[in-house]
């Protein structure tokens, strides 16, 4: 008796094979870095930053901007330019800004108000470095035969 299974599931699986193995290039120390590097400068952020979970939401929307990239870069290493492969996945990168910007302005103290857009910019920035840095890691892949 053979198992049956869908295209969706082995394409599932392969996805997650990949995830994993573009994952171990990360250290939790780069997460933590940029965090601070980013978020830590601010004078709202002296008030929420040192929050864990919202750190853990700043590293959780960072891992899928990574792994956006990373995903969308086979589209680089056949041809498109960086901004081209950006336009491909604009709605999902336009996601997780607003989730994170979304999402500090729920736990913040009410101070944002005035600062609002410098915040958005800010995470706009965030997610870009890790999106291109996801980019990168995955090209590299691609290159080695790796994916």
């Amino acid at each position: 008796m053979t198992v049956i299974t869908t295209f969706k599931e082995k394409r599932r699986e392969k996805q997650i094979k990949y995830e994993r193995s573009v994952l171990r290039d990360l250290s939790i120390n780069t997460l933590k870095e940029r965090v601070k590097q980013y978020f830590g400068s601010t004078s709202l952020a002296n008030s929420f930053v040192m929050n864990s979970g919202i750190e853990e939401a700043c590293y959780d929307v960072a891992l899928e901007a990574f792994l956006l990239g990373a995903k969308f870069s086979k589209f680089g290493y056949y041809g498109d330019n960086l901004e081209d492969v950006r336009k491909r996945c604009f709605r999902e990168e336009k996601h997780l800004i607003d989730t994170l910007y979304n999402f500090l302005l729920y736990w913040g103290n009410g101070q944002e108000g005035t600062m609002s857009e410098s915040l958005y910019y800010l995470c706009e920035q965030y997610i870009f470095v890790w999106w291109k840095e996801g980019y990168e890691k995955g090209q590299r892949r691609h290159k080695l035969r790796l994916h």
